[in-house]
């Protein structure tokens, strides 16, 4: 009995544990202006598997971000960011695609 109560632990850990995400918080500075750069921003965020929130404030320009770690990282996220127009702290975005933004997006002077 005693060995039986025992393997049901082990497995209750591998079970428990195996479920376990590692969730992450940052912060990251991201440049934008509008309402259309903040559904741009947040959707390249959340777009990367493992992230489960990519919230950007306009008046900050900082994007929150929550993730799972085991899945991703924050400088995954940031070159998903820059490849859909916008520079951040960590990565700079393609002239290409920053020049096919609208008007209202364009941000750098």
């Amino acid at each position: 009995m005693k060995k039986l109560s025992l393997i049901f632990i082990k497995l209750y850990m591998i079970v428990t544990f195996s479920t376990i995400t590692l969730t992450a918080a940052e912060t990251l500075k991201v440049e934008g202006l509008c309402g259309m750069c903040k559904t741009r921003i947040e959707k390249a965020a959340k777009d990367v598997e493992g992230v489960t929130r990519a919230e950007w404030d306009r008046a900050t320009k900082e994007l929150t971000l929550e993730f799972d770690s085991g899945k991703t990282k924050v400088e995954t996220i940031s070159k998903a960011i820059a490849r859909v127009g916008h520079d951040n702290e960590k990565d700079k975005a393609n002239d290409n695609v920053y020049n096919s933004l609208p008007g209202c997006c364009k941000y750098r002077k």
